[in-house]
């Protein structure tokens, strides 16, 4: 029979290339560490791999990792020819979204439905910003491969994901079980209990599953920065800062972290925390800007890294940085960074100027687009929490307790209670 995939799609390479690039990509889609290095491992076996080079390039220009993306991409479309349909399918679906024009990697998906690397291309997750702007979107692709999965712990961890965007907590909890009890070290899965229980206020238990899933059958995992990050939100949600300062410590320094990972996690953690009512002495973003290198800071190549790069800049102060962000954003061919970032770092420069109530504005003009930028509900609440401390600092009290009273009807939270006492003064 050949060489095939987990979904029994053929590929044209020899014996010991598939094996290393199956387990790559397996890998990849329960987000275990080291997946590129097995795909990588793959071209040693077989140069002419046009799939493994195409997803090289993938990981490199949405994962960070470090890969010369246009010679892998050159290399995969030379290559591609003696490929099967299938693989040259996929190959252009990478090149063309690499270059912006998702729609090829949608028809892909039409073909193939159960070419799962790029289903998980598609979805907005923990590991790939997604192909669409717009979330339901992204649901109705997750959703119509349904019947080419069945109950594929993969896909239940994705489409467990989908739900709790969709506000449908029971229905992520009982998917992402499921998918967990099946394969217990399924990341997407694991990923998408953590989102439930932090929406639904279940902090305690939130944080002791977290906890026990990462010390156990997730301490493989490759972003396991993100999951140390969404155990730091339960504490700070908690209010035990001290808990907090621990768990930066021991997992979420900004040396620890993968790729854009330090900026995205652990950056915006120490933004949050410092904005917590009774924070003292909290990290400073230096060494996450280190980390992350000013390329990205100043240039990021999505809208979400870009909310990220922003609220790290104000952080540091560099307010000309923020300017220079605000002014290549406006001029930026993608609309969301025209029309979303450009404006929020405008916002933020205001506040870093000493003009809070003038930035608290900016950013409640842009609440109803803050989902543009990417990422999750959860990540996207920095918008907010900014807005609150704008108005907290302009001493518009009244106006910071309507935010934190809707934010107190999502979910309990003595953070947030100890927050709109502060709002209570005259």
């Amino acid at each position: 029979m050949g060489c095939r995939d987990d979904y029994g799609y053929p590929l044209t390479t020899n014996a010991a290339a598939a094996a290393s690039y199956v387990a790559g990509v397996r890998d990849l889609l329960r987000l275990r560490r080291g997946a590129h290095v097995r795909i990588a491992a793959a071209l040693a076996h077989d140069p002419t791999f046009a799939l493994a080079h195409a997803d090289l390039a993938l990981l490199g220009h949405e994962m960070c990792v470090d890969v010369d993306i246009a010679s892998r991409l050159d290399d995969a479309r030379r290559l591609a020819a003696r490929a099967s349909d299938r693989e040259r399918s996929h190959v252009h679906a990478v090149d063309q979204h690499l270059q912006g024009d998702h729609r090829p990697l949608l028809a892909h998906l039409e073909a193939y439905p159960r070419d799962a690397l790029l289903l998980s291309v598609a979805m907005p997750t923990i590991a790939f910003a997604g192909v669409t702007e717009v979330p339901a979107e992204a649901w109705a692709i997750v959703e119509r491969a349904a019947p080419s999965y069945g109950d594929d712990p993969w896909y239940l961890g994705v489409l467990a994901f989908v739900r709790q965007e969709q506000h449908r907590y029971d229905d992520a909890m009982a998917l992402s079980c499921r998918a967990l009890a099946v394969d217990p070290a399924a990341g997407h899965a694991a990923h998408a209990r953590s989102h439930a229980h932090y929406e639904t206020g279940d902090h305690v238990a939130g944080l002791a599953w977290m906890d026990a899933w990462v010390a156990g059958e997730g301490a493989g995992t490759e972003s396991i920065t993100h999951f140390a990050w969404h155990a730091a939100l339960h504490e700070l949600s908690l209010g035990d800062l001290d808990a907090l300062r621990r768990r930066y410590a021991t997992q979420l320094e900004p040396r620890r972290a993968v790729g854009c990972r330090a900026l995205v996690d652990t950056g915006s953690l120490l933004f949050r925390w410092a904005l917590t009512p009774g924070a003292e002495a909290v990290p400073g973003l230096e060494e996450v800007a280190r980390v992350t290198g000013r390329g990205v800071l100043e240039a990021p190549a999505t809208p979400f890294l870009a909310l990220h790069a922003a609220v790290t800049l104000l952080a540091l102060g560099d307010l000309d940085a923020l300017r220079r962000l605000a002014a290549r954003s406006a001029s930026h061919p993608h609309p969301a960074h025209r029309e979303v970032v450009a404006s929020l770092a405008l916002a933020l420069e205001e506040l870093g100027s000493g003009h809070p109530s003038e930035a608290a504005d900016r950013l409640g003009m842009l609440a109803t687009d803050a989902w543009r930028l990417g990422g999750s509900d959860a990540q996207r609440e920095i918008v907010e929490e900014t807005r609150i401390a704008a108005l907290l600092r302009a001493e518009r009290y009244d106006d910071a307790r309507v935010l934190l009273d809707a934010r107190l009807d999502r979910r309990p939270s003595p953070r947030d209670e100890r927050w709109r006492a502060q709002a209570l003064r005259p």
